[in-house]
């Protein structure tokens, strides 16, 4: 026997099983008794009304059977076995015999030891028969039905009223074969006591059984509790029973997805260690050359900053600060595809127009023309996450696109062989991307060598982790004339609001 909470979780799951499956057997076996019982006391209850109703058959041949003889003179019918010997009639009467009738008699010889007859003049007083019966006075001439005990044996006794040979008697006629007495024992011998045995049975063989399926269940349960919180590989399936081999590929599957998180969260951990490493230690540079400053100043005096100084702590500041946000947005785009959160219809023309105007700003200051050609469209998706996305493509152009050059952010929706497709699309006319490395800037925190400008290599990969998470992904290629980049996301669309379709948008400028 196992010891410790591992022994008592194991010999749980087993008497738990047991118990259910018990339970399972004695339910049906109850039923089957209780069935059994009534169906029994119907059958005796049956047997009991034939009783009854042979005795009333069997009374009238009885009555007829009493015949008259002289005074103290014995008659016996010469094929009579059965014939009664006579008693003297009262006040010196006629004397009393039976001849009974083949019915009667073989009623009686099937029954030797359980059956009675007697005859009782008008008043009760016995006059044939078994001394031990009851005096019965009929009120009427119909049967009367009474039960009588003698020896310990239960006798069901008719007595009715006959005007024989001898004048009116009291014929009695006794059955002790009575199946409504035996009911019960023949109910605890025939139902209870098999049913308890097969109970009995049922519990070893449950035992043994729950015991032995169990093994292999137990033997991967062990197993699983023996891994460190680390080992995450699969299941060998093959070692596992037939039936549980669906519960290991699932694990499989759960191992599988859990690895894939903590793989990602370790890379996103080191990944935003190592990037934010680079505008921390320059602020730090910056705070610790003031602070040595101050050292050697005054408490009043104050501390002069060059313009080129202020600059590079702003553009150190900004770039923490934006660094921060886009792994934020990282982690949660990584962490979407478990979320729960029910998908909403966004539209994306709404969406747009929105994205469009945070831009203006920095759009202006780079004398940019940034323009919208949207169309309605609608999709179903995390309407937050679809905000980032378009929110990190527009970025990339605003921050690549050189001074007067052109962006448009562009939405529709249109008929595909698949079906139909709602679609957004950011498109510039600044450097692009070389095709050999399309594939590499999807990448995180991959810079196409020689970029200019400050970035992170986050804005795309952001982009397209969101655009995977919506079971989609970036499209990337040239812009018109060949020229800056185009990046086109598709959406599988929703049906359209009522109404009739409207016109396409004019593209609005900055």
């Amino acid at each position: 026997m196992r010891h410790g909470p591992e022994g008592r979780t194991t010999e749980g799951m087993i008497w738990g099983l047991q118990r259910r499956l018990l339970v399972l057997l004695m339910l049906p076996l109850g039923l089957v008794g209780m069935v059994s019982v009534f169906f029994h006391y119907q059958s005796a209850g049956t047997a009991a009304l034939q009783q009854d109703q042979q005795l009333l058959r069997l009374v009238p041949l009885l009555a007829d059977s009493v015949v008259v003889t002289r005074a103290g003179e014995q008659h016996r019918a010469p094929d009579s076995p059965m014939a009664a010997p006579g008693v003297a009639g009262l006040d010196g009467g006629p004397g009393l015999a039976l001849l009974l009738a083949p019915p009667v008699e073989e009623f009686l010889k099937e029954r030797e030891g359980f059956s009675a007859y007697g005859l009782q003049d008008a008043n009760g007083r016995p006059l044939l028969g078994e001394g031990w019966l009851p005096t019965v006075l009929p009120a009427t001439d119909g049967a009367e039905f009474l039960s009588v005990v003698e020896g310990g044996v239960t006798y069901r006794v008719v007595a009715q009223r006959y005007h024989t040979a001898a004048g009116e008697l009291i014929v009695m006629l006794a059955d002790g074969s009575d199946a409504r007495q035996n009911w019960f024992e023949s109910v605890l011998t025939r139902v209870l006591l098999p049913n308890l045995l097969l109970l009995v049975l049922a519990g070893m063989a449950v035992t043994w059984a729950v015991a032995r399926a169990l093994r292999p269940l137990i033997d991967l349960k062990q197993a699983v509790e023996r891994r460190s919180p680390r080992d995450l590989s699969p299941i060998d399936t093959d070692s596992a029973p037939t039936e549980v081999r669906p519960l290991v590929s699932a694990l499989n599957r759960l191992f599988s997805l859990v690895n894939a998180q903590t793989e990602a969260q370790r890379r996103f951990v080191a990944d935003a260690a190592h990037q934010l490493r680079t505008p921390l230690a320059g602020l730090q540079a910056q705070v610790e050359a003031w602070a040595q400053a101050a050292r050697r100043m005054d408490a009043g005096e104050q501390i002069s900053l060059r313009v080129d100084q202020v600059r590079r702590l702003r553009d150190a500041t900004r770039r923490t600060s934006q660094l921060a946000n886009q792994l934020l947005a990282l982690s949660r785009a990584d962490t979407v595809s478990a979320d729960s959160q029910p998908l909403q219809q966004v539209d994306l023309k709404e969406l747009c127009e929105t994205i469009l105007s945070l831009f203006l700003d920095a759009a202006g200051d780079k004398h940019i023309d940034l323009g919208l050609e949207s169309q309605p469209a609608q999709t179903q998706g995390h309407a937050w996450l679809l905000r980032e996305l378009l929110i990190n493509l527009v970025d990339n152009a605003v921050r690549y696109t050189p001074e007067g050059g052109r962006i448009t952010l562009r939405c529709g929706q249109e008929d595909t062989a698949s079906g139909p497709c709602a679609w957004i699309e950011v498109e510039d006319d600044g450097p692009g991307i070389p095709v050999e490395e399309q594939a590499h800037v999807l990448q995180r925190f991959y810079r196409v060598p020689g970029t200019e400008g400050e970035g992170n290599g986050l804005g795309l990969a952001i982009a397209d982790e969101i655009a995977r998470a919506h079971h989609t992904h970036l499209q990337l290629g040239a812009g018109a004339l060949g020229r800056g980049l185009r990046v086109r996301v598709a959406f599988v669309a929703i049906a359209p609001t009522q109404g009739p379709h409207p016109a396409p948008s004019a593209r609005a400028e900055v």
